[in-house]
């Protein structure tokens, strides 16, 4: 398997191609919401890695990591610095540093930023080709923190049309994280 070619996209480097490859996150490719967190993917939209997704996301206090959800395929989380709201079938948890939760297929969740700086939260999910699927529930405890859908739903535009796109660029904390 050769090497992968990463270039620059404006905002860090990303995969321009398949095969193993090695950055480091300061220099990796960053995008960042308005709503939602920052995140570093590690994986360009062009090549994504076919079985497994994993992104490191930066949220600050009150933003969610998107809407309220459960999706057909596990995933797992490990909260590497700050603190977390975990909201999760319909309960509320704080997560602290290397706190880990595993969410079975199925599971409805959102992680919500909490204490006095940013959260970094190392996360990955299974991926299953085309039989991937998630479910966006209306949720009365999410709402609260603005990470509900409106309406039910299982079509991520739907779900997240009011929201403006995640942009490239780091986060506005950047100074504030762990590896700077």
């Amino acid at each position: 398997m050769p090497e992968a070619r990463l270039e620059d996209s404006g905002s860090g480097l990303a995969t321009a191609g398949d095969g193993w490859f090695v950055v480091n996150v300061r220099a990796a490719e960053w995008w960042r919401s308005e709503t939602f967190g920052s995140g570093c993917g590690f994986e360009s939209q062009e090549f994504e890695f076919p079985q497994l997704g994993i992104n490191l996301r930066v949220l600050e206090t009150g933003e969610p990591n998107g809407l309220y959800h459960s999706e057909n395929q596990q995933e797992a989380f490990l909260v590497l610095s700050g603190e977390c709201r975990l909201l999760v079938e319909g309960e509320e948890r704080l997560l602290r540093p290397w706190d880990f939760f595993h969410s079975p297929a199925g599971t409805e969740h959102i992680l919500v930023g909490a204490g006095d700086g940013p959260c970094v939260i190392l996360m990955a999910g299974a991926r299953m080709g085309t039989s991937w699927q998630v479910r966006y529930p209306v949720s009365e405890l999410a709402a609260r923190y603005g990470a509900s859908a409106e309406e039910e739903t299982t079509d991520f535009k739907q779900a997240y049309a009011r929201f403006e796109p995640s942009k490239r660029g780091r986060p506005s904390c950047w100074d504030d994280l762990p590896w700077s």
